[in-house]
């Protein structure tokens, strides 16, 4: 699948992280369940847990424990993340190094813009190394997360790019709409997903237009250097 608008001069990627460069799922629904529990009451199956729809790290905790008590419940969070960091992070999706560098031979501006607080960012980057990215906008940095398209124009903003010159890569229907709100070409991240997830992600994310689907991480790199 592809964008068949205008001619593209692709000179920025931007990229979701949890789901898209590496595996916190584990990491993420333990660290919330253990921290809510003190709050609710009891310990949130999985099941209630993702029925909270944990795509923002603040507001999912804010939607349970209110802005009065945020502050302290989202501070037991990153010390719970913290701890459980070495024992359930799923690690860096294969390829993704190799592509991270890729890209930045080819001078390509690279940007995160997650969910994710900065805190729980630098806990994992520092883990794991990465590399340097150009922009970086977390979830504690915009009014309203994905699938609002403030953290993809903040982070456009700051690399000096229009949104013709980016692409914005994730895993999700949200990352899809954010993209399109964004004015930005999106790129459907296939490697995280398990079979019997790829057909209805596809669907899910088809009537947005996106850009690309790629399979495998190598494939961004080609697609960029092709446009250009």
């Amino acid at each position: 699948m592809k964008y068949n608008g205008g001619p593209l001069l692709i000179r920025g990627a931007l990229f979701d992280l949890d789901g898209t460069l590496f595996d916190t799922w584990d990491l993420y629904i333990e660290a919330y369940i253990r921290t809510l529990e003190k709050y609710v009451g009891r310990r949130l199956s999985p099941a209630e847990l993702i029925g909270l729809h944990p795509v923002s790290e603040i507001g999912l905790l804010r939607s349970v424990v209110g802005d009065s008590r945020l502050a302290d419940a989202h501070r037991e969070f990153l010390g719970i993340y913290r701890t459980l960091h070495g024992e359930l992070f799923g690690g860096i999706y294969p390829g993704i190094v190799e592509m991270l560098a890729e890209l930045r031979h080819q001078r390509v501006l690279l940007g995160i813009v997650t969910g994710k607080s900065h805190a729980a960012w630098e806990v994992t980057s520092k883990a794991i190394g990465l590399g340097d990215f150009d922009a970086i906008v977390t979830d504690d940095e915009v009014d309203q997360p994905k699938p609002q398209p403030d953290g993809i124009s903040l982070a456009l903003e700051r690399l000096g790019l229009k949104p013709k010159e980016a692409v914005y890569v994730g895993d999700s229907t949200g990352d899809a709409k954010a993209a399109r709100a964004a004015g930005v070409r999106f790129v459907g991240a296939l490697w995280p997903k398990a079979p019997q997830e790829v057909e209805p992600f596809i669907r899910a994310v088809g009537e947005y237009g996106p850009w690309r689907i790629l399979r495998r991480p190598s494939e961004l790199p080609d697609a960029i250097r092709g446009s250009r």
